[in-house]
């Protein structure tokens, strides 16, 4: 049986479990909808935050940005890992012990303002829409290789799953389907991880593999031999200075992700979102661990294959010829030689490469078992599908909670703030589609955008709503669209080549900055400008600062609050 055959059956077989597992979850009622009746257990809250947060980027582009950058890659590793942590002890707790459905939802009652909570809105769906670019562009990879279709076609069949899977169950059936599509992508991870660690090192370990083996200097030595730096050289893709911006921006875009902070809105009290950060941190930690030692086995076994190599056999390699089907794989016999140029930079390299398709396609590379090549692919859908689908309601919960309900209809029923929800989500999958289809780089480099405008916008505004009682709506306000402002600016000047078309980029950086890093000083404005503004406006009621100094208050969750608030009266 064909790989293509595997995959299609794997690809059936699970997503028929996670359709029967969002019919089993269907909801009915907003609740269930937004933050799925807040009785999730921890675990497998957990388990689902994991799969939110190892989106396609983690599980198909993050390796591959490691492969391609080599020391500069793991800014990545570095500046998720630390934001996720950063979220789950300094904010998690304090958001979900104030007890509301979403971001925009803490921002406009802390700041007792619908219109701090209509731009927390818009920064939302803004932060959102180029997340969820990145997973459709992710989903269209898989299909496009494995039903051997176009990449803009594989996009669309993406959309039309992503979009049944988010409609049907909320975020109720989402977070149910999350937890079980974690395993299906952490299984999918480490066994080719093993085999290929096996097969170059022999040590089944992938971690020890990379660091006690010889693997890295034979990796290192290939690459000089061709003409290329040497693969943990710092800074040879990206300066010192964006290096630091980058991961302070992903890490501080951790904290102001809303698709992230609203699933400790999904379990029952405080007590139960520490302990679900804490068994994610714990699964997330199985992929992380693991993925830089796939980015240089991937790398080595890429070299290897195709370097120096006649183009006319290289060609002829079955798993070439299907990945040159795609487009994401081409050959340029610049020199006419026929023989593979394989090296850094445009100029003399001959193979035109998308890190998008490191991963999935490493298994093929080595030459691995047919079920493990699908077993791959169905771990990438997995990971694309399951950020995807908790991303659209992030968007749909923005627009029909916090806008249609809280600011214009506040007499809405159940049934037409589900239907605006739902429109909503059908408009944000068309327009994540187009970007996935004309994406501005690597999907791991497109959601690296999305940190950026979390960490400009929403990151600072919640840490001062929690920790400055003298923060008011005034600052909040401005503090986020300025944040906001420049840096959409930012990135759409320097990235105006690939996302307007235009001649060249407008602007080739920020004093230095690129578009990934940017969001940091965006960041920087939104906290001047939210303290000034602040401190030469009015203060907050006096209610706003004692709900402030409640919610800060070490009681073990907020319904042991409220039951005492209930008997003092």
């Amino acid at each position: 049986m064909s790989v293509e055959a595997i995959t299609i059956i794997m690809v059936l077989i699970t997503f028929g479990l996670y359709t029967g597992i969002g019919w089993w979850s269907r909801v009915k009622d907003t609740s269930s909808f937004y933050v799925a009746g807040q009785n999730v257990p921890t675990v497998a809250n957990g388990a689902a935050i994991a799969a939110d947060w190892m989106s396609a980027a983690s599980f198909i582009s993050m390796a591959g940005l490691v492969a391609f950058l080599g020391y500069d890659g793991t800014i990545y590793l570095m500046g998720w890992t630390g934001g996720y942590v950063l979220l789950a002890l300094l904010l998690a707790p304090y958001l979900r012990k104030f007890g509301k459905f979403t971001v925009p939802d803490f921002i406009g009652d802390r700041f007792y303002s619908n219109s701090a909570r209509t731009v927390a809105a818009i920064a939302t769906i803004f932060i959102s829409l180029t997340y969820i670019s990145g997973q459709m562009r992710g989903v269209g990879i898989v299909f496009s290789r494995y039903l051997q279709v176009d990449i803009i076609i594989g996009v669309l069949i993406g959309m039309a799953i992503v979009g049944f899977f988010a409609l049907l169950g909320g975020m109720k059936g989402i977070t149910w389907t999350q937890a079980t599509q974690y395993f299906v992508i952490i299984i999918a991870f480490l066994i080719p991880a093993i085999a290929i660690s096996l097969q170059l090192t022999g040590n089944p370990v992938p971690q020890l593999a990379l660091t006690g083996s010889d693997i890295v200097d034979r990796l290192t030595s290939i690459q000089v031999d061709l003409g290329m730096t040497e693969y943990m050289a710092p800074f040879t893709d990206l300066s010192m200075l964006n290096v630091f911006m980058i991961t302070l921006a992903l890490m501080a875009g951790t904290a102001g992700l809303p698709h992230v902070i609203v699933r400790f809105y999904t379990v029952k009290n405080v007590r139960a979102a520490r302990w679900s950060a804490v068994w994610a941190i714990i699964f997330i930690a199985l992929l992380y661990l693991t993925a830089p030692a796939v980015g240089a086995f991937a790398k080595y076994n890429l070299i290897n294959t195709i370097a120096d190599q006649p183009l006319e056999e290289v060609q002829n390699i079955e798993w070439v010829k299907k990945w040159e089907t795609t487009g994401l794989l081409q050959f340029n016999d610049l020199n006419g030689d026929g023989i593979v140029n394989f090296s850094e930079g445009e100029a003399g390299n001959e193979v035109v490469i998308d890190g998008d398709i490191i991963v999935l396609s490493t298994p093929e590379v080595a030459n691995l078992a047919p079920f493990i090549i699908a077993l791959v692919a169905t771990g990438g859908l997995a990971a694309a599908l399951s950020t995807a689908s908790g991303l659209l309601i992030t968007m749909s919960s923005a627009v029909s909670h916090d806008i249609y309900y809280r600011i214009f209809n506040k007499e809405a029923s159940e049934r037409q703030r589900l239907r605006v929800g739902r429109i909503t989500l059908l408009v944000a999958l068309f327009i994540a589609a187009y970007v996935g289809i004309n994406p501005p780089g690597f999907a791991g480099e497109v959601v690296a955008l999305a940190f950026g405008l979390g960490a400009a916008s929403l990151f600072p505004v919640i840490l001062l709503g929690i920790f400055d009682k003298r923060m008011n709506k005034e600052g909040a306000i401005a503090g986020i669209l300025t944040g906001l402002i420049f840096t959409l600016l930012m990135i759409g000047l320097i990235l105006s080549e690939s996302i307007f078309g235009t001649d060249g980029a407008i602007l080739n950086s920020f004093f230095g900055i690129n578009a990934q890093g940017v969001g940091v000083i965006g960041m920087a404005l939104n906290f001047i400008v939210s303290f000034v503004v602040s401190r030469n406006t009015p203060e907050p009621p006096v209610e706003i600062q004692q709900l402030i100094e409640n919610v800060r208050a070490p009681e073990i969750d907020s319904e042991l609050e409220a039951a005492a608030t209930t008997e003092d009266k």
